[in-house]
């Protein structure tokens, strides 16, 4: 689906926006449109330049607001409750907008939210920031020597936890080495973007934040740090799983998720009665 594009749902009717991780595209997204359609409107809008979405010509430091904005676009065209759904990147730009439109937001549900900043704020000279700034070091270094398959080989391997760059089609790695620059790019943005540690503590959205058993380290400083600022946020494990679970495992997670958004229409229809009454 373009980046720009919507249906038009039954009046009311509630919508879902799922956004994917860096290197992918909202094709990745299947498993939870197959849960959820054609109870909920679901739309997996592409990133700046990945799959169908706009290219991207600004600065490294604005990208992730463009993102974030045209979600906020999608959401205020949706007549009913919007649910915002987010991996990795997504789920970065998915708490952005949360924070930044809470009116626009009914609920969030994140799997590993890439959100640098607080690492880079608590933590900059620990080894779970470290391994982030090397990480972007290297993709920029291997960027400049004209290397962009190298580049996307070393940002697959890193967040699949092995190597699994070499077991991808070479369509696949056709297409994360054509969005790498972009990738290096969202680096550089989430490392300064505005949402600091205080700000999240503002987030009345219900959310529900998952995370891999098998997570990296700097996930698992970020889950901490969360944890602290969302006391009344869901937070579960999920078995067996690293950062790439919601494809990896993409029925388990898609089921978790669907169950939460169903939860939460729920609640809303509830409260729309007592309002009304």
């Amino acid at each position: 689906m373009n980046s720009e594009s919507i249906q038009h749902p039954a009046r009311n009717q509630a919508t879902v926006i799922c956004l994917h991780s860096s290197g992918s595209t909202g094709g990745q997204w299947t498993a939870l449109r197959a849960q959820l359609e054609p109870e909920f409107q679901v739309l997996t809008p592409d990133f700046h330049g990945h799959g169908a979405g706009p290219a991207w010509y600004g600065i490294d430091e604005e990208i992730v607001a463009a993102d974030a904005a045209l979600v906020t676009r999608l959401a205020g065209r949706a007549p009913g409750d919007v649910h915002l759904v987010g991996h990795s990147y997504g789920g970065a730009v998915a708490l952005r907008v949360a924070l930044r439109h809470p009116e626009s937001v009914a609920s969030v549900a994140i799997y590993e939210p890439v959100v640098f900043r607080l690492l880079f704020d608590y933590h900059g000279r620990r080894r779970p920031t470290s391994e982030v700034i090397e990480l972007a070091s290297d993709l920029r270094h291997r960027l400049r020597s004209g290397n962009a398959a190298g580049a996307a080989a070393r940002f697959v391997d890193y967040w699949s936890g092995g190597p699994v760059w070499q077991a991808l089609s070479v369509r696949q790695q056709a297409g994360i080495a054509k969005c790498v620059g972009v990738i290096a790019a969202q680096f550089g943005a989430l490392a300064s973007d505005a949402p600091r540690l205080a700000d999240y503590r503002f987030l009345r959205t219900p959310a529900l934040m998952m995370f891999g058993s098998e997570m990296r380290a700097p996930i698992r400083r970020i889950g901490e740090l969360l944890r602290f600022a969302l006391p009344s946020a869901t937070f579960e494990t999920m078995a067996g799983m690293g950062h790439m679970g919601p494809i990896t495992h993409a029925d388990v997670v898609a089921q978790r998720i669907a169950r939460f958004v169903r939860r939460q229409e729920v609640v809303s229809s509830r409260v729309q009665r007592k309002l009304a009454a």
